[in-house]
């Protein structure tokens, strides 16, 4: 049995991971994590971690960049293993993460999804093989109550592929603002907000008469909550370091 602390469990999110949970025998929550209370809840919630007196397996966070620096502090002082799915965070945050993962195992990535890890992976494969032949932009859509942009799937994405081209890649946000040719070297990245989009991802290859496309479409929040958990569960027992996607993928 795992036994998680849930950060953010007053949210979407968290609420779908507290279902995902609850129709499981292989872990469970001992603790939420929020400024709002819930006198409903099956699991007592608390304001902060520092606030939590119990030992957990592990801490989910999904929840707000501005409660990323106690969740990580609680998670090195008390060497639990966290799974950091929040979004929207700045450099210097994910610099904490980076080096909390050299004490206590970190679970970092911008998109808990299955297939988007395998998007990812064939997008690297796509920009290995037409290279800088071909022009590169992504396109996210998401709901109308998202915040940040460009999301963090997008950059994540972004970054995969640059990895595998040659030179140096510069990011493209906005085009309105000049009048000059696509350079050959950047990656053109646009946001969409509209409606209840829970998350779609296309990266475009396009090319000297043909175009390639890889998307990926998100349907319901659920596949974020049950990625969130099997990460949970990968994570207990784990040595400290950085893991992603990849090593979860590569460990079933």
């Amino acid at each position: 049995m795992t036994d998680i602390i849930l950060s953010g469990c007053g949210g979407k999110m968290g609420k779908n991971i507290a279902d995902c949970v609850s129709g499981r025998d292989d872990c469970r929550i001992i603790a939420g994590i929020d400024l709002k209370a819930d006198e409903n809840s099956p699991f007592p919630i608390y304001a902060s971690a520092d606030k939590f007196n119990g030992k957990a397996d592990v801490i989910i966070d999904f929840s707000h960049p501005s409660a990323l620096d106690s969740i990580v502090d609680y998670a090195v002082r008390t060497g639990t293993p966290a799974v950091i799915a929040t979004t929207g965070l700045s450099a210097e945050q994910t610099e904490k993460i980076h080096e909390a993962s050299k004490k206590v195992p970190m679970f970092f990535t911008a998109n808990m999804s299955l297939g988007v890890s395998l998007l990812t992976e064939l997008a690297q494969k796509a920009a290995r093989v037409l290279g800088n032949d071909f022009d590169i932009e992504i396109i996210e859509r998401h709901h109308n109550q998202k915040i940040d942009a460009p999301s963090g799937t997008a950059l994540m994405l972004a970054d995969a592929i640059s990895s595998q081209l040659e030179g140096d890649t510069k990011y493209e946000y906005d085009r309105h603002s000049k009048r000059e040719k696509r350079s050959k070297n950047e990656i053109g990245i646009h946001a969409v907000r509209g409606g209840t989009i829970v998350g779609e991802h296309e990266i475009m290859f396009a090319g000297n008469d043909e175009i390639i496309t890889l998307s990926h479409s998100a349907r319901s929040k659920q596949i974020f909550a049950v990625g969130a958990v099997n990460a949970a569960l990968f994570l207990k027992g784990k040595k400290p370091g950085l893991y992603t996607m990849k090593e979860l993928v590569e460990a079933k």
